[in-house]
């Protein structure tokens, strides 16, 4: 197998601010794993709302660590040099990972975590493997923090967790993933999104899909009248207000974009015991669930949708596809993708 090139192309950028057209293209030398990192070719790597939500400053003074930064943190490539202590992967492996606290995936090469990187197997294609870390694991982790317990087709009922779910801005990177386990946890599935991408929720097999825009989805009441035990809120801007109404007796909101707002409800709401409750979901990549993730790929259970892919050459145009927010699945940058 051959060496690593000495230098990489990559995109990064030097301040707070800037949206896409702060990204600058560079040449830079190909970085070298530290104590428990593999340097990856990279494949692929899927962007994140998160990613220029960095970039605009929002986690100051957190991330980045250092500028300049290249961004993006879900990737898949192959394994082209070990770190010391890493003994679980060898020169060739395909594998996927997410590194979110460095980055580093806007380009040709990058470290990352062998404790959370793990083995892509040929059925699954570099774009769907670099779509599931943040993506997926935050929707998986949104219905286990709802109280759904097994993904085996079984109603959720059966094991004392919800029955109805709803999920907002189903069409999204994590919406789209979270109809798709829901129904694998056998639950009945309400579903929002625009009405351009109406059929496609329906497709993912949601038992009931709501315009936002119309009165019924901006109320978000299910057309059966149904009474939600679980909501996957993957939109913003929801009040509580709205929620309210619209929740079985004991209900839990799990909110992964959530303010100010949101975490001072969840509080108080926590010191009242109140059964309805709000509940801030904060991603904790875990290595076990993104094998499993990639299991349920491998099987044709899980389906990565794709929205665009660019090439290297134009990942400014897919950030600022990302900045839109009106992306039906991921948004991908392919390494070797046409340019």
């Amino acid at each position: 197998m051959a060496a690593p090139k000495k230098t990489m192309r990559a995109l990064q950028y030097d301040k707070y601010g800037g949206g896409a057209e702060g990204l600058k293209h560079v040449e830079l030398p190909v970085p070298s794993p530290n104590k428990g990192e593999v340097l990856l070719k990279l494949e692929a790597a899927s962007i994140n709302p998160i990613d220029w939500k960095i970039q605009k400053g929002m986690v100051r003074p957190f991330l980045p660590r250092k500028f300049p930064f290249i961004p993006v943190g879900d990737i898949s490539g192959e394994v082209v040099e070990l770190g010391s202590g890493v003994t679980n992967f060898k020169q060739g492996d395909k594998v996927i990972s997410i590194s979110f606290a460095t980055g580093g995936g806007l380009a040709e090469y990058a470290v990352a975590p062998a404790s959370l990187t793990v083995a892509r197997p040929p059925e699954v294609s570099a774009a769907e493997g670099a779509s599931l870390p943040t993506a997926a694991s935050t929707a998986l982790q949104q219905l286990k923090a709802a109280g759904v317990s097994s993904f085996d087709g079984g109603s959720g009922a059966d094991n004392g967790g919800p029955k109805n779910v709803l999920v907002t801005a189903a069409s999204g990177g994590v919406g789209n993933y979270a109809v798709q386990l829901a129904k694998l946890a056998g639950l009945h599935v309400t579903a929002t999104c625009g009405s351009r991408n109406l059929g496609f929720v329906g497709g993912l097999g949601a038992d009931e899909v709501l315009d936002y825009k119309t009165p019924e989805g901006a109320t978000l009441r299910s057309p059966s009248g149904t009474k939600y035990d679980a909501v996957a809120h993957c939109a913003t801007g929801t009040p509580w207000s709205v929620f309210a109404p619209v929740l079985a007796d004991r209900a839990t909101v799990v909110d992964v974009t959530p303010g100010i707002a949101a975490a001072a409800k969840s509080f108080l709401q926590k010191v009242t015991f109140a059964k309805k409750r709000l509940v801030p979901l904060l991603l904790i990549p875990k290595k076990e669930e993104m094998e499993w993730l990639v299991d349920m790929t491998r099987q044709g259970k899980l389906e990565t949708v794709v929205d665009s892919r660019y090439p290297l050459s134009r990942a400014q145009e897919a950030w600022a596809k990302s900045i839109e927010g009106h992306a039906t699945g991921k948004i991908v940058v392919e390494m070797g993708g046409a340019e």
